[in-house]
C-alpha cells in the first residue's frame, strides 16, 4: 500500500471518527462480546491475520532484492545472477498479488458476512419490539444502525484488524532490515516521523468538523426533501406552502453543502501534497546521505536503492498504524450502537410454554382491564429518540377495570368521544401492548399465554388509514399469508367488492399501489385491507374506526365489504359514525378509560344517557353520521 493511500484514508477515517476515547471504550465486556458475536467467523478470521504477515514479509522481500539487483550489476557480478534475483522479484510479485487477492477475498467474505450477523440480528430483534417502540423512535436514526453503524463495526475486522498487524508486521521488518543496513539512515529518517504524522491529526481535526456540519446539512436536505416529496407532502406544500420559500431553504444549505466540500477538498490537497513533499525529502536524505557513505565505501550502491524502496515501506505503516486508534475507536462506537438496540429488551415478550389459540369458535373476554401506557424509559433510547434524556413520565392509567365479553359470532362495538380509550382497548385484543393488570381472554386463554403466530393468525385488525406498502397488490394481499393462488386472491378482492376496480387497471395483482397505497382511492385502500383480512381466515376482528374518513359512496361500499368480513366471525368495532353498528349484538359507551353504558342500540336509546346525547348530535339538523 503506497503512502498516498494511506494518507487518504487516514484523512477519511479520521473524518469521520465518532465519539469517545479509546481507553473509554475498549472495555473488557465490549471486546469480549465482539469477539463472542464474530464466533463463526474466527477460524477464516485466523486465517486471514496469517495471510496478511505473509503479505507484510513479501512486501519487505522485494526492496532487498532490488538492492541486490544494483549490486551485482555494479560490481560485475555474473548475468545469470541478474536474471536468477530478477526471476525471484518477479515470483515474489506473482506471490503479492495472490496474496492480495486472497486477502482482498477473506476480508470480503469475513466483513459482508459480519454484515449478515449484524443486520439480521438487529432487523429480528427489531421486529420483536412493542408498537410503543415505534411511536416514539425516529425511522432515520433506527436505520442508520442497520447501515452506516453495522458498515463500520464490519471495518473492525475487514480493515482494522488486518492493517494492524500487517503493518506491525511491516514496520517491525523494515525497521530491522534498515537498521541493519545503515542505522545512521535509519534514524535520520525516524525524525521526519513527525512531520508525517502531525498533519494528519491537525488537518483531520479540522475536517471532522467539517465534515460532521456537512453532515448535519445533508440530513436536514434529505429530510426536507422526504417529507416534500411524498404525497401527503407535496400536496400540502402545493395547498398552503411557499415553492419559493422551500426552495430557498434548500439551496442554502446545498450551497454550505458546496463550501464545506470546497473546503475539504482544498485540505486534502494540501495534506497530499505536505506528505508527498516530506516523502520526497525523505528520499533526497537518502539519496545524499547514502551517496556519501557509498563513495566512502561504507555502503553498497544497492543498499541505497533497498533503503530508498524501504522508506517507502515505513511511513506507510507509521501513518496507518497512528491512525489505528482512530478507526479502532470508531468501530467500537458502531459496536457499541448496535449492541445497544440488540440489549433493549422487548416489552412484550412470547412465553416459551405459549400455546395456540384452541380451535373453534373463539370469545372475547376483557376481565378488570386496567392499562397504562408505558414511559419511554421502558421502551426506547434516547439515541434512537434523539434526544439527551428519555422523558420517564408515563404509566398513569388510561383504562380503569374494563370488563366485557363478546361471544362467538357476536359483534361488540365501542363508541365515546375521542380519547376516551376505544382504540386502546381495541389494541390490546391483538396484543399491540399488555395489560397492566387483570386480563384479556381469546378462547379463555389469556393473550399473554399464547403463541405470537397463533394470535396473529386469529386476530385479524382493520385500521382507519388501512396502510398499504410500496409494493405490488399481490404483494400487499399476501402480507404474512401462505402463498394464494390468483384465485384465491380474485374470490377475496371480489368478496371485498374490489375485484371490477383491480381488473381494470393495467396491470392487475401486479399493479403497484405506490407509497402507502396513494396510487388508491380511500375506499380502495381500506377494501384492500379487508381483502387481505378474509385472506387470513381471522377469527376475531377488530375495526378501528375503519370507515371514518370515507364518503358516503365508499362507506357503503365499504360496510358490504365488512359485512362478508364479519360473517362468522367475533368482532370488536369501533365506529364514530352511530348509524354503522345499529345492529351490533352489545354497544358499550366508553369515556374516560370506563364504560358507562352498555346494551343494544334500542335499548341505549331509550335509557336517554351518555349514547343517547351521541346519537341526537350526530343526527341533529337531519345530519347524516
Amino acid at each position: 500500500m503506497n503512502l498516498e493511500t494511506v494518507a487518504r484514508q487516514t484523512l477519511y477515517r479520521q473524518t469521520r471518527a465518532r465519539g469517545g476515547e479509546l481507553r473509554e471504550l475498549a472495555n473488557r465486556g465490549l471486546l469480549r462480546r465482539i469477539w463472542q458475536f464474530s464466533a463463526r467467523h474466527h477460524r477464516r478470521l485466523g486465517f486471514f491475520v496469517g495471510v496478511s504477515v505473509v503479505g507484510a514479509l513479501l512486501a519487505v522481500a522485494t526492496p532487498l532484492l532490488a538492492g541486490k539487483v544494483v549490486d551485482a550489476i555494479v560490481n560485475g557480478g555474473a548475468p545469470a545472477t541478474v536474471v536468477v534475483i530478477a526471476a525471484i522479484i518477479a515470483a515474489v510479485a506473482f506471490a503479492e498479488t495472490a496474496v492480495t487477492m486472497l486477502t482482498r477475498w477473506l476480508s470480503s467474505t469475513i466483513g459482508e458476512g459480519l454484515i449478515l450477523d449484524l443486520r439480521t440480528a438487529v432487523f429480528d430483534h427489531v421486529q420483536r419490539m412493542p408498537v410503543a417502540f415505534f411511536t416514539r423512535t425516529r425511522t432515520g436514526a433506527l436505520v442508520s444502525r442497520l447501515g452506516n453503524d453495522v458498515i463500520g463495526a464490519q471495518r473492525a475486522f475487514s480493515d482494522t484488524l488486518s492493517g494492524v498487524v500487517s503493518n506491525v508486521v511491516t514496520l517491525t521488518l523494515t525497521l530491522v532490515v534498515m537498521l541493519g543496513i545503515s542505522w545512521q539512515i535509519t534514524l535520520l529518517s525516524l525524525l521526519l516521523t513527525p512531520l508525517f504524522l502531525l498533519p494528519a491529526r491537525r488537518i483531520g481535526r479540522s475536517m471532522a468538523t467539517l465534515s460532521r456540519e456537512s453532515a448535519i446539512n445533508n440530513a436536514t436536505m434529505n429530510t426536507q426533501m422526504t417529507e416534500r416529496f411524498s404525497a401527503p407532502g407535496a400536496t400540502l406544500v402545493k395547498l398552503f406552502g411557499s415553492p419559493a420559500r422551500e426552495s430557498e431553504e434548500f439551496a442554502t444549505r446545498a450551497g454550505r453543502v458546496r463550501d464545506i466540500g470546497v473546503k475539504t477538498s482544498m485540505l486534502q490537497a494540501t495534506f497530499l501534497s505536505s506528505l508527498t513533499l516530506m516523502s520526497a525529502l525523505a528520499l533526497a536524505l537518502v539519496y545524499g546521505l547514502g551517496g556519501v557513505l557509498a563513495i566512502g565505501g561504507q555502503l553498497e550502491a544497492g543498499a541505497i536503492v533497498s533503503l530508498a524502496l524501504l522508506l517507502t515501506r515505513l511511513y506507510a505503516p507509521l501513518t496507518a498504524l497512528a491512525n489505528a486508534r482512530v478507526e479502532i475507536a470508531s468501530a467500537l462506537v458502531s459496536f457499541e450502537r448496535v449492541f445497544e438496540v440488540l440489549d433493549l429488551v422487548p416489552l412484550i415478550q412470547e412465553k416459551p410454554d405459549a400455546r395456540a389459540v384452541p380451535d373453534g369458535p373463539v370469545t372475547v373476554e376483557f376481565d378488570d382491564v386496567r392499562f397504562g401506557y408505558p414511559s419511554a424509559t421502558e421502551v426506547s433510547l434516547a439515541s434512537l429518540e434523539e434526544v439527551a434524556v428519555l422523558d420517564d413520565r408515563g404509566g398513569d392509567e388510561v383504562l380503569h377495570g374494563i370488563s366485557f365479553r363478546a361471544e362467538p359470532g357476536q359483534m361488540v362495538a365501542l363508541v365515546g368521544s375521542s380519547g376516551a380509550g376505544k382504540s386502546t382497548t381495541a389494541s390490546l385484543v391483538a396484543r399491540l401492548y399488555d395489560v397492566s393488570s387483570g386480563a384479556v381472554r381469546l378462547a379463555g386463554v389469556d393473550v399473554r399465554d399464547l403463541t405470537f403466530e397463533s394470535l396473529q393468525d386469529t386476530v385479524g385488525v382493520v385500521t382507519q388509514d388501512g396502510h398499504l406498502f410500496h409494493e405490488s397488490i399481490r404483494s400487499n394481499l399476501t402480507l404474512g399469508t401462505d402463498e394464494r393462488t390468483d384465485d384465491e386472491l380474485w374470490e377475496a378482492l371480489r368478496r371485498a367488492r374490489l375485484a371490477d376496480v383491480i381488473a381494470d387497471m393495467p396491470d392487475g395483482l401486479d399493479t403497484i399501489v405506490g407509497e402507502r397505497g396513494y396510487r388508491l382511492s380511500g375506499g380502495q385502500r381500506q377494501r384492500l385491507t379487508i381483502a387481505r383480512l378474509l385472506l387470513g381466515r381471522s377469527r376475531v376482528v377488530v375495526l378501528d374506526e375503519a370507515t371514518a374518513s370515507l364518503d358516503s359512496e365508499s362507506e357503503a361500499a365499504v360496510q358490504q365489504a365488512l359485512a362478508e368480513a364479519l360473517a362468522g366471525r367475533t368482532s370488536i368495532v369501533i365506529a364514530h359514525r352511530l348509524s354503522t353498528i345499529r345492529a351490533a349484538d352489545v354497544i358499550l359507551v366508553v369515556e374516560d378509560g370506563r364504560i358507562v353504558e352498555r346494551g343494544t342500540h334500542t335499548q341505549l336509546l331509550a335509557r336517554r344517557g351518555r349514547y343517547t346525547r351521541l346519537y341526537e348530535t350526530q343526527f341533529s339538523d337531519g345530519a347524516a353520521a
